[in-house]
């Protein structure tokens, strides 16, 4: 038996930074999409590990092949050949383009693809970064500041040089940023902690033109729509457009920390020795956590999964905000939910957990729901009953 919810808090009270905002709940384990905390209580989580735990909580295929893992071996550097690495290279790369570098977190995958931009443009002086405002890309200087929301950088000033914000669509703006020093354009095929916004129809080809034309690196942030997110492998495979680098985290393991960069074959050998690395990444637990994900993604037809339940959530919040008001904007592309209101959404996210309810809250007042790829229609209708419930009421009191 655990100490309990009461005694966990204590103890984080007297040892822990408290640099997070944390409800008074300790989770201690967990079971597909349903989750219990210290004191017994049960909760369906429509956010699991913030979209890490891409399969739910301990999918068996997942647990056992950490098991057998660890039992073997968790951790040797990069200064031998690791052949968890190296398939799950395969795996990844097969299902998308060129070669793979690990990490552990999206900032790490994230910083990864700055450096090679600057290093793929450095002889030719090459080093600025157009990223878009309400992005979101880490909380490492790099990263960072490559994240347009002033929000973030708040008291840590002077950020890193070399970056420059445009809006999203609008492509003349963006147009205006470039200049003989722009090494690259990054952006998140759909914005995560910006809302869940999706770009315009488009908007990302034009992107990909942009880039042919004046000889730069396009990088798409994948670290939340990486993975099957989308219901297809990678949210780019939904536009029609390739970039040049991919970056990706969060479900790449199914909770196992876990990052990676992709990038063509012929950028590949800017990244040469010496110049990054990262002593956990690609370690033979987390490799062998990222295979495990995957065929498991692709043995249970999960992708084709992911696409049909997009359509049924897609039609059942159309309806909701036919009926609610304070609904603004359904948007939905495969297991990636925003509902944008009209007020504040912060309320809703504890609304929802006294019913037993996990979910999130981004941009000010937008809720945000990230299920299991493999949630059951079963979990799915329950949450949505009770999300719908509490915008009810939340409507009601305005």
């Amino acid at each position: 038996m655990g100490i309990g919810s009461k005694a966990t808090i204590e103890t984080f009270e007297k040892w822990v930074i408290p640099n997070y905002r944390r409800y008074p709940v300790a989770l201690v384990r967990g079971e597909g999409s349903r989750v219990e905390d210290a004191d017994g209580r049960s909760y369906l989580d429509m956010f699991p590990g913030w979209g890490c735990n891409i399969l739910g909580y301990s999918p068996p295929h997942l647990v056992q092949a950490i098991q057998d893992q660890a039992a073997r071996l968790i951790h040797v550097p990069n200064t031998w050949y690791i052949e968890q690495q190296g398939r799950f290279a395969e795996f990844l790369c097969s299902r998308s383009f060129g070669k793979a570098f690990f990490c552990n977190s999206g900032a790490e995958a994230n910083e990864a693809a700055i450096k090679l931009a600057r290093l793929h443009g450095g002889g030719s002086g090459r080093y600025r970064i157009i990223t878009f405002e309400n992005g979101f890309h880490g909380r490492t200087f790099g990263a960072l500041t490559a994240t347009a929301q002033p929000k973030y950088h708040e008291g840590l000033g002077p950020l890193m040089a070399g970056f420059r914000y445009a809006r999203m669509n609008d492509l003349d703006g963006v147009r205006q940023l470039i200049d003989d020093e722009t090494a690259a354009i990054m952006i998140e095929p759909i914005q995560g902690e910006g809302g869940v916004r999706i770009p315009a129809p488009g908007f990302l080809q034009s992107l990909r033109q942009l880039c042919d034309e004046h000889g730069l690196l396009l990088i798409f942030d994948e670290v939340q729509t990486g993975m099957g997110r989308t219901g297809t492998w990678f949210g780019y495979q939904q536009t029609g457009v390739q970039p040049d680098v991919l970056t990706l985290a969060k479900g790449l393991a199914g909770g196992v920390a876990c990052g990676a960069m992709i990038c063509r074959d012929e950028l590949a050998a800017d990244l040469r020795p010496g110049m990054h690395a990262s002593t956990f990444g690609g370690n033979s637990l987390a490799m062998a956590a990222g295979l495990a994900v995957g065929e498991t993604i692709e043995r249970e037809g999960i992708l084709e999964h992911v696409s049909s339940l997009a359509e049924y959530v897609r039609d059942e919040l159309a309806s909701w905000q036919a009926e609610l008001p304070i609904i603004n904007e359904i948007r939905v592309c495969g297991m990636m939910i925003g509902i944008e209101l009209t007020i504040p959404s912060t309320p809703a996210v504890g609304m929802c957990m006294e019913r037993g309810v996990l979910i999130n809250a981004t941009n000010d007042t937008v809720i945000r729901l990230l299920p299991a790829l493999n949630v059951t229609r079963e979990d799915l209708d329950e949450a949505l009953r009770v999300v719908r419930q509490v915008l009810a009421e939340m409507a009601n009191e305005i």
